[in-house]
């Protein structure tokens, strides 16, 4: 596994892929990043994406079959006119058109968040790291049913090689220089989400 390890990231080598940010998941999340900050950290995510120009994938499960709401609308109003991937299976890597908009991408690095942490999150890295893919996932764009399920999958996706990192680490570290081409548009997005941030700490 040392070549998940091997390197920062840059944005240049990464494709970020968001999976069943749904009523349902986020209702009975009960693990220890609240939603809505889950939220704020999924929102800076796609802010960094397209202000990187990463490709963003975006996936819902049982919508078209009726049982479960689509994307929360307060991250879907960041994707304007994405194609959204809709699945039966818990594990988006055993859906053909998921898979084949993964590998369209032409990225080896993949950015991975998803709800829950312990089933929609952990199913498709397990497999992506089986595949030869470098994965990271963010630790605070996700959650679990419990506190010990969402911990028990970052171990399980850690000891399979998948590299845990947070929202705004991760952003800061694709770009990295604040005199780097991209370092204006960082600006724009980690300031306002900065204050986003605090404002949600004073509530």
């Amino acid at each position: 596994m040392a070549g998940n390890t091997r390197g920062v990231w840059k944005f240049k080598d990464a494709a970020l892929i968001l999976i069943d940010y749904q009523k349902e998941m986020f209702d009975t999340v009960r693990s220890e990043t609240p939603a809505e900050l889950i939220v704020l950290n999924v929102r800076l995510l796609i802010k960094a994406a397209k202000a990187f120009d990463v490709p963003i994938i975006l996936s819902t499960v049982g919508v078209e079959m009726g049982v479960n709401h689509p994307t929360r609308q307060s991250i879907l109003d960041e994707l304007p006119g994405i194609r959204i991937i809709d699945r039966s299976s818990m594990n988006a890597w055993e859906d053909k058109p998921f898979l084949d908009a993964v590998k369209q991408t032409g990225r080896k690095r993949l950015i991975f968040g998803a709800l829950y942490t312990e089933i929609c999150l952990a199913f498709p890295v397990v497999d992506a790291l089986a595949e030869g893919y470098e994965v990271a996932f963010v630790v605070d764009a996700v959650g679990g049913l419990t506190q010990l399920a969402h911990r028990t999958a970052i171990e399980r996706l850690s000891h399979a090689g998948a590299v845990p990192n947070t929202a705004l680490a991760l952003v800061t570290e694709l770009f990295r220089d604040w005199k780097s081409p991209v370092a204006d548009k960082a600006r724009g997005i980690i300031k306002p989400y900065l204050a986003e941030f605090q404002a949600l700490s004073l509530a």
